[in-house]
């Protein structure tokens, strides 16, 4: 059971306590650079074990990467029972920028695709967890494998995943100040990288489109639509979507998500009749916080909830 912290009050306290105040949980990682098909790279954070555990791989949120407490924290959970893992930095997330002029979005699933048929040749049984953005791309891609999802796939997590990405950027571009703290965190990381990047390939966007953006629905029309091959924002956000790849999904999945998310509006969770979702929607929690226990000893359920679930599937099928 979740018992949220009454100590933070509101979603906005929930949502901003671990990135600002929560020392990411200590794991032994052994960093991978892993070259793409298409000649870009990603790197990949390693969570060695034994060779017949289950692999957990890891997807983070918008502007994160491996290093999130989020990520940690999971990769905590999954050590305690012994796993292994790989935590994937999206393109351009690990600190070092991608070789090519496309980085990572939304609904990017062809390096999730990759990860995991390099997975599969070291493990059995798999399972995968995604954060935000990153369960975006996890819900989007299981829609997309339906039946043919890999024998090794066992279980999924999806956590604070913005299944409509339109209805998520409205929010974000909104009137108030937390929401104006929020967008202008991930514009200035947004702007700075994609800025860099057109130094490097210039007229593959317009930079002075990009520094005049006010908001996330200006960015992603000026630069993530044009790079990606997308022709509009709205285009984007709607190929892009993992609500409508929810009742494809055939592996046991659980998508837990707070009402009182600030980044992504309850309306926009989907309802799924799919019987191989799991879908729990607490009153509170904010986005990717869901924080109980005393402010002396914080712990974080949706990282606990999240291995609880993926270990009930792992032994099965």
């Amino acid at each position: 059971m979740y018992a949220p912290a009454r100590w933070l009050f509101g979603p906005n306290l929930m949502t901003v306590f671990g990135p600002i105040f929560r020392p990411g949980p200590r794991v032994r990682l052994t960093r991978e650079r892993w070259e793409l098909s298409d000649g870009d790279f990603v790197d990949v954070d390693r969570m060695a074990g034994p060779r017949d555990a289950p692999l957990l791989v890891l997807l983070h949120g918008l502007e994160g990467s491996s290093s999130a407490h989020y990520i940690r924290g999971l990769l905590a959970q999954a050590e305690a029972r012994h796993w292994r893992a790989l935590a994937l930095n999206f393109r351009g997330c690990s600190g070092d920028m991608n070789r090519l002029v496309r980085s990572y979005h939304s609904g990017e699933t062809g390096d999730l695709g990759e990860m995991v048929r390099r997975a599969r040749g070291e493990a059995d049984r798999i399972v995968l967890a995604g954060c935000s953005l990153g369960g975006n791309v996890l819900v989007k891609w299981l829609g997309e494998q339906g039946a043919s999802v890999p024998r090794e796939i066992k279980a999924a997590v999806a956590l604070s995943v913005p299944f409509d990405l339109a209805l998520s950027a409205q929010t974000l571009d909104g009137p108030g100040f937390w929401r104006w703290v929020y967008r202008t965190r991930f514009l200035r990381s947004l702007k700075r990288k994609s800025l860099a990047k057109l130094e490097k390939f210039p007229g593959a966007a317009d930079a002075d489109r990009i520094r005049r953006a006010r908001t996330l629905f200006e960015f992603d029309d000026a630069l993530t639509a044009r790079v990606h091959g997308f022709g509009s924002a709205p285009d984007y956000y709607a190929q892009s979507s993992s609500r409508s790849f929810v009742e494809r999904v055939q592996v046991p999945l659980l998508l837990l998500s707070a009402a009182d998310d600030p980044f992504i509006p309850a309306q926009c969770i989907p309802r799924p009749t799919n019987r191989s979702v799991t879908l729990e929607i607490p009153a509170e929690g904010g986005h990717l916080g869901f924080v109980e226990g005393p402010p002396w000893r914080p712990r974080f359920y949706a990282e606990r909830r999240a291995v609880e679930f993926l270990a009930q599937h792992v032994d099965q099928g």
